[in-house]
Order: structure tokens, then sequence, then C-alpha cells
């Protein structure tokens, strides 16, 4: 290939004898640079890492925008790499002979920020649902589709374990807006220990040439010495990590970055065969030809955790970590001496008040990003004083919400299938393994817990070998705000999480939604509660079993003691001879546990807490002209548990009754004007109870 004068790689052509002599004083040129960097690299490496303790770059404007590109997308088996939130930490002094202390706070952020994400739609939709529910101030997110920049790298062989994604970078020229001239571009595996803006202000350093700025790699991968017959790709002394970039996106394009990385690629795969690690490698075989494109960034912005890592001799000359890379497949399950130190640092984080980010930056104006109309709770229009204030200061909360918390592999598709959808809090959390003994088809739960709890759950499901064998369960975390509780398959079965369904009931279910036809009928199917008052019971394998159980007094049906009219029109009585479904009609209070089609009405959310969820649901249902059929060889058995603090305050307090009273005639009323006339008979029969 000729070379143009400005460093730009021209397409192969044929090349006058002006053009050759041209080309060989830019090798010369280039072999020096080459050779004065790796006289550089010797001498940072025999100070052991001294460029940690390089002085600090000039501070970034406090409201400069600050852009940052990271790459999500489902992984094997259906997980996305994002499988956490955002968060960010900062380290202090450090121990004698070992890692720093983490400071107890996490560091201010003074610029707003710009999350460039490359997502298949997987991750785009658990994306979209985060950022928007948590509407952290001063953040813009803006999405690109990573189907689409497959096949700009898919020629390349790669045996790196997050597959064709880990080659993606190579190619974010093609998806960034022209317009963007500079970006940081990051792994997911990484925990930021200072603020961003920081590691920003180093573009001001690079020179006119330098395009790439990276961290050198803190271990001897590519010095060859691993392992015998081990051979890497080229590179410059000990190479560069990718898990942090700093990318001059003008300039990348002013050099031919593009057919730079090709033409590197095609030469070294003749040889090579397949990349180890993704871009890495093709990164660092670029810049072993063309030294110059690299600006070298202290050790402490990468710090990194992989299995070979030589990372100390970073953190034993640095007086300030700022970001730790966990670049090893085994991520925090990691070996290294102080992996402990640096576990703890992360999920410290993890388990801080969320609603920490969504503090307003101090004194940007204008300038920062605003959220888009409806997203900010409307909480000033409510007197603190005011005797329901709890009540409706939830309902005009945003949760903030992470979809599939967990790895989630959607059933195929099925015309007839149904999920279970239920909803629990962290008094619940036993249920699960029995839930799923019971129930082999696919469920969606939400789970009601502050930030510190859902990372227990995270331990009890990893540690559990019923729950870690399960990958149809779709767990969604809806982080707590307040002591309120807040009230996807074509059909969905509307449960609560401390019932047990009957072990042949989704394979019931779905027949019967084949056979009733629920596909061109608007019906819920019922099905029949029971409950036991025993904490140990030999759970009835058919409905012949429940009924002796039930004449034998160890089964009741569901809240006949206290609560007989929430049950009462499924006929319980019909139900013990009937051999086909039958409808039932709706009475005031009715609330059974239904198989709808999942684009039924939703929840109401105003009713959080104990009381009336079901109901207006069921009421609404109605409303809709929905059929109620009760299936004759279903049923579902409540299991006994203390009861929860919001049934405690409903029974022991009059307010909460009160203020739930308030609630019910304010959904009385939207009904009447959603319904018209039609809706009278509900307020008619609720007041005749």
């Amino acid at each position: 290939s000729c070379s143009a004068a400005d460093g730009r790689l021209l397409l192969p052509s044929p090349c006058s004898g002006a053009a050759l002599q041209g080309l060989g004083a830019q090798v010369r040129a280039v072999e020096e640079e080459n050779r004065q960097l790796r006289e550089e690299l010797r001498r940072r490496e025999s100070r052991g890492w001294t460029a940690c303790s390089q002085p600090q770059p000039p501070a970034v404007p406090k409201c400069q925008v600050s852009r940052g590109g990271l790459q999500m997308a489902e992984r094997e088996g259906g997980a996305t790499c994002c499988s956490q939130p955002f968060r960010t930490g900062r380290c202090g002094p450090r121990e004698k002979n070992g890692p720093p202390h983490m400071q107890s706070h996490p560091p201010p952020r003074k610029n707003p920020l710009h999350f460039h994400l490359v997502t298949d739609t997987v991750a785009r939709s658990i994306l979209e649902t985060l950022f928007s529910t948590w509407m952290v101030p001063s953040v813009l997110v803006s999405f690109y589709n990573a189907d689409e920049l497959k096949p700009e790298v898919a020629w390349i062989p790669n045996k790196h374990y997050s597959g064709i994604y880990g080659l993606l970078k190579l190619a974010l020229l093609r998806a960034l807006p022209p317009t963007l001239p500079q970006v940081i571009v990051l792994d997911t595996d990484i925990t930021f220990a200072s603020d961003i803006a920081d590691l920003w202000a180093v573009f001001a350093r690079f020179s006119d040439k330098q395009v790439i700025g990276l961290v050198e790699n803190q271990s001897d991968w590519y010095l060859g010495n691993l392992w015998k017959n081990h051979r890497p790709w080229p590179a410059l002394g000990r190479g560069f990590n990718t898990g942090v970039i700093l990318l001059q996106l003008e300039r990348l394009r002013q050099v031919g970055w593009e057919q730079m990385w090709r033409l590197t690629a095609e030469r070294e795969l003749l040889t090579m065969l397949a990349t180890s690690l993704a871009d890495q490698d093709i990164f660092n075989a670029v810049i072993k030809q063309h030294p110059w494109l690299v600006h070298p960034l202290p050790c402490s912005w990468n710090v990194q955790l992989s299995d070979h890592t030589r990372a100390e001799r970073c953190y034993s000359e640095a007086s300030d970590l700022k970001v730790i890379h966990w670049n090893s497949p085994k991520k925090l399950g990691v070996k290294n001496k102080h992996v402990e130190f640096f576990r703890n640092l992360y999920l410290t984080f993890l388990e801080y008040d969320g609603n920490l980010l969504r503090r307003e930056l101090f004194g940007c104006g204008g300038s920062e990003p605003q959220p888009e109309p409806g997203q900010v709770p409307a909480t000033g229009e409510l007197e603190d004083d005011e005797a329901c204030y709890e009540f409706r200061q939830q309902r005009l909360t945003v949760h903030r919400v992470h979809l599939t918390f967990l790895p989630f592999e959607p059933p195929a598709p099925d015309p007839h299938d149904v999920t279970l959808v239920a909803q629990l809090s962290m008094d619940r959390l036993q249920m699960l393994e029995a839930l799923c003994r019971h129930w082999p088809g696919p469920m969606s739960l939400a789970l009601y817990l502050s930030d510190a709890e859902a990372q227990q759950f995270l331990r009890f499901a990893q540690a559990s070998e019923v729950l870690a064998a399960r990958r149809d369960v779709a767990y969604h975390i809806v982080y707590r705000e307040g002591p309120l509780y807040p009230a996807r398959t074509p059909y969905v079965f509307l449960s609560d999480i401390d019932f047990l369904p009957a072990f042949s009931l989704y394979d019931y279910l779905r027949t019967s939604i084949k056979e009733l036809g629920l596909a061109t009928r608007k019906a819920a199917l019922v099905v029949p509660a029971f409950e036991t008052l025993r904490y140990r019971l030999n759970f009835p394998t058919s409905k012949k079993e429940l009924l002796a159980l039930l004449d034998a007094g160890s089964l009741y049906t569901f809240r006949y003691h206290v609560w007989p009219r929430g049950h009462e029109p499924t006929d319980y009585a019909r139900w013990r001879e009937a051999q086909a479904p039958y409808r039932v009609e709706w009475a005031a209070d009715y609330e059974p546990y239904v198989v709808v089609a999942r684009d039924c009405p939703r929840y109401d959310p105003r009713f959080v807490g104990f009381g009336w969820n079901k109901v207006a649901h069921i009421m609404e249902l109605d409303a809709q002209e929905y059929e109620f059929l009760v299936l004759p060889e279903a049923f579902a058995i409540h299991l006994p548990h203390a009861p929860s603090l919001d049934i405690s305050r409903f029974r022991s307090s009059p307010a909460y009754r009160r203020c739930l009273q308030a609630l019910k005639d304010g959904f009385h009323q939207d009904l009447s004007r959603r319904y018209g006339a039609a809706a009278l008979k509900y307020l008619t029969a609720q007041r005749q109870r």
C-alpha cells in the first residue's frame, strides 16, 4: 500500500518512484517514533509504572458534556452484559503493601453526561427502561443498533468469550454521528472510582498526531511468555488494554482509521488465523506499526484484574485509583492478591441508595438536559400534613426499574402459552423455589426491593440450584420508595407469590386457552383459590385429592373465614361437580386469580399497600365485557405466612382505611368517566355491600 502525506493509508494501487521514495522516508520516520516510544515504555517499566503519577490534566469546565460510548449487547444464553446500573466511587490513601482504602462517599459529578450505547434489541429495551425510570439528572442517552455493525467485523475469526460483540469497537466510526468530535469508549465490566470528567480532561494532553488514548496492558500476555508455545498478536512492548479508550474521532477519520485496521487485520490473520483478545489484538497490531497514534494513559485509569494481572505494580505506586477493570471471564470470581478489596468496593456501591443519583447538578442552569414531560414526580402538589399524603405520593412517584435483572431466555413462540405473573418483596423470597417446582412454564416476577435487598436477592438466586437451573423466569426489580407496595407469552396468569399452583396447571391452562378459543374471545379464566392453615401439607396432585383434603378440614376455600365475598362468585359448590368450564357473573369485591391475554387492562397504580388492587382490576375487566370462565380442573393453594406490614396497618389504622376508601371513590369516578352510565352498577353494588 501507499501512504498519504497526512498519514492516511491508501488502498493498494501501483506506486510511482516518487511515491515509493516518500513512503520509504515515512517508514523511517515511523520506525524512529516507534523506537522512541519503546524507550519510553522501557523507562516506565523500570520506574515501576510511574506514569500513574503524571501531573493532573487541566480541569473540564463544570457543565461541559462528557460523552461516553459503551457496547452492551445480548450474550450467550440471552443475558445482557449490562447486568447492573452505573455506579461510581472514590479511592483514598493506600495501605502499605496493599490496595487503597475506599472513602465512604461517591465522587461528586459536576458535568452532564451523554451515553452512546451500542446494543442489540434486548439490551436496548432493558436500558431504555432503566434510564427513563431512574431519571438521573443531566444524562442523555443515544442508542445504536449492534446488528447493523456486525457485518463490518463478522469476517474476523475470533476466540474471545464475548464473541462478535468484542470486535464492534473497531467499527465505531460507522455508528457514531460525524458531528461527534471525541468520545470515551468503555467496557461494561468496569467500576469508576473517579469523576469521568477527569478522564475527559486528558484529551487536552494529546499531541496533534495522537488519536487514541490507552493504558498499557497489565499482564505479560503480549510478551508471549505466559506458557509454552503462547503466540500473541504483535504489540508494542506489553501492548495496550482496550477496556478504556479515548478516541479523537475527527482525527481518526483524517488518518483513515477504517482502512488502517482492516488492512492490518487482513495481514495478521494470514498467520495468526484468529484473534484471541478480539478488538484489542487488532488495536495493538495497528499501534505496533504506527506508535504515533497512541497517547499512553496513566495506569490508574484502567486497573486490570485479569487472571495474570500485574496491576499491583500500578496501585502500589498510584496515590489514587480511578477505574477498576474486571477483565477476566471470571469477573468478580477472579483470583489475585487483593481481589477481596476490589470486590467489596464494587459491591458497596451496588448497595448504595440509587436515589442519590437523582440529585440535581449544582449550577448548570439551562445547559442541563431536561427530562421528558411528565417524567418528574409531581410531588410538589401535595401537602406533607395531608392525611393520605403517603398514598398519593406513591402514586406520583416514578419507581426506578431494572428489567431482566438476571439472565433470561424467552420461551419459543407458542400461541397458547401462558406466563405466571406475580410480585413479591423480600419477606416472600423463600416462596420462589417451591413456585419453580410447581410451575414449569415461563414466569415474570416483579420484586419490590431496596438497592441492598436487590443484592441479597442476587446472592440468593446464585446460590439456589433450583433458581439457577431456570432460564425462563424473568426477574424485574422495582426499587422501593417508602414503605408501601405498588401494585409478558400471549397470556398471563395473574397470581400472588404465596400461592402454589397445581403441578398440572401450566399444561392444563395452555390446553384450555386453545380449546376455549381465547385468541378470538374476551375472557378471563378463573383459577379457584384455596388455602391451608398448616405449614406442612401433602400437596394434592389432582382435584380428587384436593376435595378429600377440603372435606377433611385440611383445606378451605380462600379467605373463607375473613373475606368470603372476595371469591364467592366462583361458586365452589358448582366447581366440585363441574366437568366443563362455566361462566360466572361479576359481583362487588370479587377478586379471583385469572388468566388473561397480556394486552388486558393493567392494574390501577393508585392502589398501593394492602387492598383493592385485584378488585379494581376485575371490575375494569367486567366493564370491558370480559367473560369470567371458571376452570373445573384448575386450582392454586395459598400457604400460611406471617402477616405483612401493610395488612397489619390496614387492620389497625382507621386512617389507613379511610385513605383506601378515598382511593376507591376516586376509582369509581374515573370508571364513570370512561364507561358512562354502564359503570353506575359498580358504585351501586359497592354501596349495597
